[in-house]
């Protein structure tokens, strides 16, 4: 014990100190950013809730927007509208008689590439289908490389979509029983087809030659 007393006090004597512990950082992996609680947390509306405009948005594309505008009438009474916005894509809006004006754009497709002009809007007992058609300097004359399809059922909450890519774009959709929908292109050489149905949803375009 005596021996061991010295050794402690000559290690004092001399300045030694016990190494202090090191800290431990986390990986990156481990790191996580502090989420806000509920207090913090900027309330937002979702997109089906009804705003306070009586005017669906319009298209921000400049001169001549109503090119990239549409809006169509359910038989119910309900309105259904879209619009290009630029550098973002398509948007929808639906308007519920004495619901409180439109609801907020929701984005159906999401794209940076110029739109053409001309929306196609049609409803068929429920059913609301959209055509629109997207490419480089499309609105003066060059041919689509992006062609959506889209549909829209029931609420319209929900919305699917089809993308076709270097096609010319489709034409018109056809309805018939249980909801099926059948958006068309016809060319002189090829018939092609896209056929949406409430339980499959898209299926894959159709080509058939004509003649």
């Amino acid at each position: 014990m005596l021996v061991w007393a010295t050794l402690l006090a000559t290690a004092a004597a001399c300045g030694l100190e016990r190494p202090a512990p090191r800290a431990i950082s986390a990986s990156p992996a481990q790191e996580r950013t502090p989420t806000p609680g509920p207090a913090l947390e900027s309330p937002r509306a979702p997109a089906d809730t009804p705003g306070r405009s009586d005017e669906p948005r319009g298209s921000d594309m400049g001169p001549g927007h109503g090119s990239f505008e549409e809006t169509v009438t359910l038989a119910d009474g309900r309105r259904v509208a879209m619009h290009y916005k630029r550098g973002q894509g398509l948007f929808e809006q639906h308007h519920i008689p004495h619901a409180g004006g439109w609801t907020r754009p929701r984005l159906i497709y999401r794209t940076k590439t110029d739109p053409c002009q001309g929306i196609k809007l049609q409803a068929d007992s429920g059913t609301v289908t959209a055509i629109a058609d997207f490419g480089l300097y499309c609105a003066d004359g060059e041919p689509p490389t992006e062609s959506v399809a889209a549909v829209g059922v029931g609420d319209l909450r929900e919305w699917d979509h089809h993308l076709t890519r270097n096609f010319d774009g489709w034409e018109r959709v056809t309805f018939t029983g249980g909801g099926r929908a059948t958006f068309v292109n016809r060319s002189l050489k090829w018939h092609t087809t896209l056929v949406w149905t409430p339980s499959g949803g898209f299926s894959d375009p159709v080509n058939k030659r004509v003649g």
